[in-house]
C-alpha cells in the first residue's frame, strides 16, 4: 500500500514512534546493495528520515561517495511493515546531528557520545507499507 510521505496515517505514525529496528540499504561502489541494521526516525512534516552513525561507517562512506543516492529504509513488526524510499546525504552539521540524536533518543535510547557522529538524512519520496 502506498502511503503519503507528507501525511501518513495515525497507525503509521504510531508504528514509526515505537521502538523497531530497521535496515538501511545503500549501493556499494560495484552496484551491489549494502544492507545494515539501523535505528531511524521520521519527520513527516519535512518528509525526512534520519539515521545517526559515525563518519567512517560503511553506510556513511557509501552515501558520502554519491550524495543523493537512492536508498531504502525498511522496518517490520509482524504484519506491520514499511519501506521508505528516498535520496540520502550525509552531514556532520552540529545542529543537524543534535536534532537527529534528540529524535533517536526519544524513539530508542540516548546514544553514546561520539566526536565523529554524522547523520544520514533521507529525503523521503515514497513510502510503501501497512500498519
Amino acid at each position: 500500500m502506498t502511503i503519503d510521505p507528507a501525511s501518513p496515517s495515525e497507525a503509521i505514525r504510531t508504528f514509526f514512534a515505537e521502538r523497531h529496528l530497521a535496515t538501511l540499504t545503500v549501493r556499494r561502489v560495484d552496484g551491489r546493495p549494502h544492507v545494515t541494521p539501523v535505528g531511524f526516525t521520521y519527520e513527516p512534516e519535512r518528509q525526512l528520515a534520519r539515521v545517526i552513525t559515525w563518519e567512517t561507517s560503511w553506510k556513511a562512506r557509501h552515501v558520502a561517495r554519491e550524495p543523493g543516492m537512492h536508498v531504502a529504509i525498511s522496518t517490520v513488526d509482524g504484519g506491520r511493515w514499511a519501506t521508505l524510499y528516498g535520496r540520502a546525504t550525509v552531514t556532520a552539521d552540529a545542529d543537524a546531528v543534535a536534532e537527529a540524536v534528540r529524535r533517536y533518543a526519544d524513539r530508542y535510547r540516548q546514544p553514546k557520545e561520539r566526536p565523529d557522529r554524522v547523520v544520514i538524512e533521507v529525503a523521503v519520496e515514497e513510502i510503501l507499507g501497512r500498519a
